[in-house]
């Protein structure tokens, strides 16, 4: 097993002979983990089949599900689109750099397996000063998905990272926890109008203020599994985020949702199993149970999307055999936070009626 190497930078002026040695890895075909703004991606060089094709096999990736190009600079993309439409050159003004994700139809030199044989390429440009750098000084594109196994929580932290992937993988860059804890936004502009196929960092409410005409693909709100013939974006066709234990979703008002929590809670209880709670601020003083944990306040949507991920792997460590989580209302960042936990679950939602 190789030796996965974590080079610990400055978040906001890393060390730049450690991006350099960082670099050097993704120069010669290696995965190196490192930090966005939303999760730790895993990065290779983008034009580099092999090196892609290493990427997921060090996940444990299907290889249709494509990962999302990453660049330093807005003037990178067009050499790897065939065109960039002007409501992509708005956006990219205004969101870039930051958590949106803009698909484009892709250009020859981009390999087949790096958009998973598909005549589109997801990109996004970071907003943060570690992932910038190293793809500066690697002088690619770099193809980053989230840096865990695949179907696992994303990590939010480096230690995340090597609980996955420690001796998979070349390096890694630790620059803290991330800030936003939910990945980008994935904005189709192939599609008239435009479809939002991941709900992200980046809100659809914020997005509809540049484009009133965008819309949510059903797959971004869908409550039950849906059939999709191809990953136009990460998170479309396979399982993803979810913990170790089984993972149950009560949505409803909030009175009602924690009368059913509670309920649940005595249910599995009284057959020996061991309980995780998610809950609110407003509601972590209900429940008893084995492990209990806070989201945050429901006021503070950024707070909960930063501590999804986290929070899950947290209890997972704990060693619960069900968590069961209260959702959130699906607006702003809750709706990126609803589509993690429900794909989470399997689809596993109870419907709090308030009886």
């Amino acid at each position: 097993m190789k030796k996965t190497l974590v080079l610990t930078v400055d978040f906001q002026k890393p060390d730049m002979e450690k991006i350099r040695s960082a670099a050097h890895f993704i120069k010669e075909g290696g995965l190196v983990a490192f930090p966005t703004e939303t999760v730790y991606g895993l990065g290779a060089d983008a034009l580099n089949p092999k090196a892609v094709l290493a990427l997921f096999k060090a996940k444990r990736r299907p290889l249709d599900n494509p990962p999302i190009v990453h660049v330093s600079d807005a003037r990178e993309v067009r050499r790897l689109v065939t065109e960039v439409p002007p409501e992509a050159e708005k956006l990219m003004k205004r969101f870039w750099p930051g958590p949106l994700t803009l698909i484009f139809r892709r250009s020859e030199i981009v390999p087949d397996v790096t958009v998973a044989g598909l005549d589109t390429i997801a990109i996004r440009m970071p907003r943060h000063n570690v992932a910038l750098a190293l793809i500066r000084e690697s002088g690619c594109p770099i193809a980053a998905p989230s840096a865990n196994l695949a179907g696992k929580p994303s990590p939010t932290s480096a230690k995340h990272v090597l609980h996955d992937l420690d001796g998979r993988i070349d390096v890694v860059l630790d620059a803290g926890p991330t800030s936003v804890g939910v990945e980008s936004t994935v904005l189709d502009l192939m599609f008239d109008p435009p479809q939002i196929l991941r709900p992200g960092g980046t809100p659809y409410e914020t997005l509809q203020n540049i484009l009133p005409r965008v819309i949510l693909h059903p797959i971004a709100l869908a409550e039950q599994k849906l059939q999709v013939q191809k990953a136009r974006s990460p998170g479309m066709m396979h399982r993803h985020y979810a913990p170790e234990a089984d993972l149950i979703v009560v949505e409803g008002q909030v009175p009602a949702v924690v009368n059913k929590v509670k309920e649940l809670v005595d249910s599995y209880g009284r057959s020996g199993k061991k309980i995780g709670v998610l809950a609110t601020d407003e509601t972590v003083s209900e429940y008893k149970a084995f492990a209990v944990r806070s989201l945050g306040s429901r006021s503070d949507l950024a707070a909960i999307a930063k501590n999804l991920f986290r929070l899950l792997r947290e209890l997972d460590s704990e060693d619960v055999d069900v968590i069961i989580a209260e959702g959130i209302p699906p607006k702003e960042l809750g709706l990126a936070v609803m589509n993690r936990l429900r794909k989470a679950s399997g689809y596993n939602i109870i419907k709090a009626d308030g009886k």
